[in-house]
């Protein structure tokens, strides 16, 4: 839930169509003013008429596709030209008709922190990598950012804005909820929705991680309103539990709002060991013996959901987006990784394209395929678009 002051239109919400089309009025004017017969006496002038005016509305739909370059060492290729390009459809080749290199061009970006419990032991890294990012990225004349948090709630802590003050506040603020009813199980899962109240009744026990529902948000109620670069990051675990809407449905609004998910994994190792007490089908119980004699099913075990991947799910997200996953380690720090995003998020290729086909030929998802002439070089792009009739 969202603070009544930021709170986002929950109630009632559903996925918003978006148009990926100009529209472009086109106004055909028709012949000069008819001259009147003869010559017009005084005070007893024809009136004047006006100019007949047709407006015909004509859709041109255009597909913009955000992309990155690399070389086979990794390193970013910022020097190429729409010719070095090829680009197909549903493997159907497309005529490129717009390119330009974003490298200074206004950005858009929100930044989603998990502060569920899981991540409490890690957050004030998370922040204070946060506050250098937002620092180095947004130029407060042209670029907005907005901050969102999510645990057992989505809140949006500063909506879009230029200015940094009210970004570091925003930063500032974060913080993971108290566990109102803490569980007395060990090896319980902290951020579990579901635990002893039935199924998504559990957020009161101070658990939850609405991840999902955080991209969603923030993809259809912010993103999808804005124009030209528009950039999601997520730090998280990638562990969702009791969000409404559904991975795919997450993946999909942000593909609709044309929005790229760099996620960020920051798990606490310490405390997802603390976490693996849990049973698991067809193995032997934490304890040992091998659970059998007690008659419930096969080796005596009760069916238990093993914990999602979470690295495999901010893994979707990102390359289903065009954007990248990145996960924290000694070797490869959180700061080491903010620059990595922003040296991609300053040296992109946006390049524009009409399909061949209409939306009505072929409405649905369609899958983009953007490669280099040069074979050796690697292309981060999203996957693909929906056509809207």
């Amino acid at each position: 839930m969202f603070s009544e002051k930021n709170r986002f239109l929950l109630s009632g919400s559903s996925p918003s169509k978006l148009v990926f089309c100009a529209a472009f009025a086109i106004a055909i004017v028709g012949s000069a003013p008819a001259q009147s017969s003869g010559r017009q006496s005084a005070g007893n002038s024809a009136p004047k008429q006006s100019t007949p005016t047709t407006t015909m509305s004509v859709q041109v739909n255009v597909v913009n596709v955000l992309a990155t370059v690399r070389d086979k060492h990794g390193k970013i290729v910022p020097n190429l030209n729409q010719s070095d390009f090829v680009l197909t459809e549903d493997g159907r080749p497309q005529t490129i008709h717009y390119f330009t290199k974003e490298s200074d061009l206004p950005l858009t970006l929100g930044l989603l922190v998990d502060t569920s419990l899981s991540q409490r032991r890690v957050l004030d890294q998370e922040r204070s990598a946060s506050h250098s990012f937002l620092d180095q990225m947004v130029r407060e004349d042209k670029d907005k950012a907005f901050v969102i948090h999510f645990d057992k709630e989505v809140e949006l802590l500063q909506d879009l804005t230029g200015s940094r003050e009210k970004l570091e506040e925003a930063l500032a603020a974060l913080q993971t909820p108290e566990l109102k009813r803490a569980s007395t199980t060990g090896g319980s899962d902290p951020d579990d929705a579901d635990q002893r109240s039935g199924r998504g009744q559990g957020r009161h026990f101070g658990g939850g991680t609405l991840l999902y529902d955080a991209v969603y948000l923030a993809s259809d109620e912010l993103m999808k309103k804005q124009q030209g670069r528009k950039a999601l990051i997520v730090l998280s675990d990638g562990v969702d539990r009791g969000s409404k809407e559904s991975l795919e449905t997450a993946i999909e609004t942000a593909q609709r709002a044309d929005t790229v998910v760099y996620s960020i994994l920051f798990k606490d190792d310490e405390m997802n060991q603390g976490q693996r007490g849990f049973s698991f089908p067809g193995m032997g119980g934490p304890m040992g013996g091998g659970g059998r004699g007690n008659g419930r099913g096969r080796g005596g075990q009760q069916p238990q959901e093993s914990r999602p991947d979470g690295k495999k799910i901010l893994d979707r997200i990102s390359k289903e987006t065009g954007g990248r996953l990145f996960e924290v380690s000694k070797k490869e720090p959180i700061d080491q990784i903010y620059s990595q995003i922003e040296e991609e998020l300053r040296n992109q290729y946006s390049l524009g394209y009409t399909p061949d086909r209409t939306a009505a030929e072929a409405p649905g998802y369609r899958k983009i395929q953007l490669a280099t002439k040069e074979k050796d070089l690697t292309v981060q792009t999203r996957a693909g678009y929906y056509a809207e009739r």
